[in-house]
């Protein structure tokens, strides 16, 4: 049978090597279909989407609201934050109320921490885009008021003597008793039904075998920890590769469509979205 290829963006992070090492480092049979991986920030991937460029993608949830039409949820390969997620740091302590005063830096406006920030602050904010990797050191530096942090840097804040201001996964869980669906892996559509299920059925075995195999996808996945210690990176990949990230669930799909549907409703995202599942 003739080769197919599929190309699949994700971040150079810990957590997404850690998912898709099987893929990777072909530790499952994927029969005819070849993977081809290519690493990009969030906010890349998110753009790239937008504009339909590769076969599977990891995306902020956010961004789904804006290819619906493209490409379709999987029903594994979800970033959770059950009771925790991005948070919002600064040099000193504030309130969150007084965050529309400052100017935030924050890793991308198609994220869903900038969505989640949207929605906490309701009102308009200064904020300025910056590479996620560098907001921790644009607000010790003063460059900007408070940073709005997603990835590693959830761990790291404390070392450069910055102090939590709000945690968006712990705010929204408060206020909707709901995990915060931070992330997902979309298959494009026309690919076609049966091609969409195979696709989604390779990444989900390979999520399976890094859980099942953990101390080898770990040690992978450190390479891309960014200064981690091997227990940091253990943690942080604990946090966001788990049993919702096997499969949503009935709850973690209500939370995807809690989340869009109340964007939708305080005018973020300007259409309903339909959220369908592979």
């Amino acid at each position: 049978m003739e080769p197919i290829t599929i190309r699949v963006g994700h971040s150079p992070d810990s957590d997404d090597a850690f998912m898709f090492y099987a893929l990777t480092q072909a530790r499952i049979d994927t029969g005819n279909r070849r993977y081809v991986h290519l690493l990009e920030d969030i906010e890349t991937l998110n753009r790239r989407a937008l504009r339909g460029e590769l076969e599977v993608s990891a995306i902020s949830i956010h961004a789904y609201a804006y290819v619906a039409d493209r490409y379709a949820l999987m029903s594994c390969g979800c970033s959770m934050g059950d009771r925790y997620g991005p948070l919002v740091v600064a040099r000193q302590p504030l309130r969150a109320e007084e965050l529309h005063e400052k100017t935030i830096a924050v890793p991308g406006t198609m994220t869903t921490a900038f969505l989640t920030l949207r929605l906490l602050l309701r009102g308009s904010f200064a904020y300025e885009h910056v590479p996620f990797d560098r907001i921790l050191e644009a607000v010790r530096s003063g460059d900007v008021d408070a940073g709005l942090v997603i990835h590693e840097g959830q761990l790291t804040y404390e070392q450069l003597g910055l102090v939590r201001v709000v945690d968006l996964g712990e705010w929204w869980f408060e206020r909707t008793g709901l995990p915060l669906p931070l992330g997902g892996n979309v298959v494009r559509r026309d690919l076609g039904e049966e091609m969409m299920r195979a696709v989604t059925d390779d990444v989900r075995r390979s999520i399976e075998y890094a859980l099942t195999h953990r101390e080898e996808a770990l040690a992978y996945a450190l390479q891309y920890a960014r200064g981690l210690r091997r227990d940091q990176a253990d943690d942080f990949v604990g946090r966001y590769v788990n049993e919702w990230t096997v499969d949503y669930g009935e709850r973690g799909r209500e939370a995807v469509r809690r989340l869009l549907d109340e964007a939708h409703a305080a005018g973020i995202i300007p259409t309903a979205v339909d959220v369908q599942f592979v």
